[in-house]
């Protein structure tokens, strides 16, 4: 595998995004990839129309898990941000849900589990909220996924009720009719807190999303979930102890998904380590986290592994760092996470990411 140093320059170009915190410069961080894979784009196969139940457990259709795993091993993907409005929502309309994973989800539908952080609502309904940038989807989105593999959504960020409660609802639905569930966000705190338990030829992983992003622009603190309010799941201390632990009585192996942090620094903060470290501590064995818009560095922490940001995956109109990106790929076993690997991606002034493809050889 090759490293790379990022290099903190002094101005970031962003034409668009979420609010921009000021945050400490960071120092240079070792990020490690690897050797890429070819990433041809792939034909379309319209899924089934069957009716989909989502339940806490299940097993990954045959499409995501095309051998058996008697070595009790899985291969998860995880990406970050992907926010499907604007001008992806229109390449989405005009040339197909293909267009947002065309270079992608090739590499995406291998992994037996694959994941990403969803920072937009997908519907037609509801009234968006008074905040500066609010993110909507065409229904056509949650097709998009599926095309591209995602087996799980996490719902847990500063996005999800842009167009308010009857958009999430909307947002659950749709991608429900999709074949993916959701994390982190629903209709109460009970199903927001919940776990979503994935049953892999007999090895249990348990997924938990959480959000902790700062209040100056917005209060997203309003948005958590309560016992007769839908919203997204908060990272409280003892939210993320609690709902770690009780994963685990459950699950052979517990993914935390965290969304905190700040706004295009490179530097983990001092509440990001806080979290992860807890959620190790808790029982975990992954944590990876989303929200800065950028790479972050990995950490090894006790017997777990934390990817601190895994930056924009799917967002149109930004340029270096934030168009810097990853596919992070991990073997997990009943021990934790075996082996990983950071898969280098550009994402293109449209939104749409690309791998980039080299030999280390020459």
């Amino acid at each position: 595998m090759r490293k790379f140093l990022f290099i903190s320059i002094l101005t970031i170009f962003v034409l668009t995004g979420c609010q921009v915190i000021e945050a400490e410069t960071a120092a240079p961080t070792e990020i490690i990839f690897p050797t890429l894979t070819s990433t041809n784009a792939v034909e379309f196969q319209p899924t089934a129309t069957t009716p989909f139940e989502p339940t806490a457990t299940i097993s990954p259709s045959a499409t995501h898990n095309p051998s058996p795993t008697p070595d009790r091993s899985v291969t998860l993907m995880v990406v970050g941000d992907i926010m499907l409005g604007r001008t992806i929502g229109d390449l989405i309309i005009d040339q197909g849900i293909e267009a947002p994973f065309l270079f992608t989800a090739e590499t995406l539908q291998t992994a037996d589990i694959t994941v990403g952080n969803l920072e937009c609502a997908i519907s037609t309904r509801g009234t968006a909220v008074e905040k500066k940038y609010v993110f909507r989807a065409p229904p056509e989105a949650g097709e998009s996924l599926a095309f591209a593999g995602f087996d799980l959504i996490s719902l847990a960020n500063n996005h999800s009720l842009d167009y308010g409660d009857t958009a999430l609802d909307n947002t659950i639905e749709l991608l429900n009719q999709n074949q993916i569930l959701t994390v982190g966000a629903g209709q109460d705190e009970a199903k927001a807190y919940h776990p979503v338990i994935f049953d892999v030829d007999g090895l249990k992983i348990a997924f938990l999303a959480f959000v902790d992003v700062p209040t100056q622009d917005y209060d997203y603190l309003s948005w958590e979930a309560a016992k007769e309010k839908p919203g997204v799941a908060w990272a409280h201390s003892s939210r993320v102890r609690e709902g770690v632990m009780a994963a685990k009585e459950t699950a052979d192996i517990v993914v935390v998904l965290v969304h905190n942090g700040y706004e295009f620094a490179q530097k983990v903060s001092g509440a990001q380590q806080d979290t992860a470290h807890l959620a190790i501590e808790s029982g975990a064995s992954l944590v990876i986290g989303s929200h800065p818009h950028v790479l972050q560095r990995i950490e090894s922490y006790q017997n777990g592994l934390i990817v601190y940001s895994m930056g924009n995956f799917v967002f149109d109109n930004f340029l270096f760092p934030p168009n810097y990106s990853a596919i992070f790929s991990a073997v997990l076993t009943p021990d934790g996470v075996e082996s990983y690997e950071m898969i280098d991606v550009v994402v293109q002034l449209n939104g749409v990411p690309q791998i980039m493809e080299y030999d280390l050889d020459e």
